[in-house]
């Protein structure tokens, strides 16, 4: 459950920064910015807070190979995906989805990784020793 949450953050920082409806902080902030400069300045430092917050702990956790290796492994799935017909990546707004999606996972894992290595190895990070 720990994982569904950090990864369903993850897609809605990437979806309300960007996606393909009109419904997104890039879009938003272009149409507000002369109006409302103090409302988007806020919004966008919000949005920034949660990218630090989960790029650090994923570069932290699983490094930039492994941020690599996870994208790696996400694309590999779903270009199986598209190779069996599953998945249509000829609509450029299932194609914004599938990438939010593909980040979304990618960050996910780097900022769960400690609880999944833990939880496979049974070895305790430094960072979980209580004093």
């Amino acid at each position: 459950m720990s994982f569904f949450l950090r990864w369903l953050f993850a897609f809605v920082l990437l979806a309300a920064t960007y996606n393909p409806t009109e419904w997104n902080y890039v879009r938003w902030a272009m149409a507000n910015w002369d109006a409302q400069l103090p409302l988007v300045v806020l919004a966008g430092l919000v949005l920034v807070i949660g990218y630090v917050i989960y790029i650090r702990a994923t570069l932290r956790s699983i490094g930039g190979f492994g941020m690599l290796l996870v994208a790696a492994l996400v694309g590999a799935i779903l270009w199986v995906l598209w190779d069996f017909g599953l998945l249509d990546i000829e609509n450029p707004k299932v194609t914004t989805w599938v990438g939010t999606l593909a980040l979304s996972i990618v960050l996910a894992v780097g900022l769960s990784w400690s609880i999944i290595r833990r939880k496979l190895s049974g070895q305790v990070d430094t960072d979980d020793v209580e004093e």
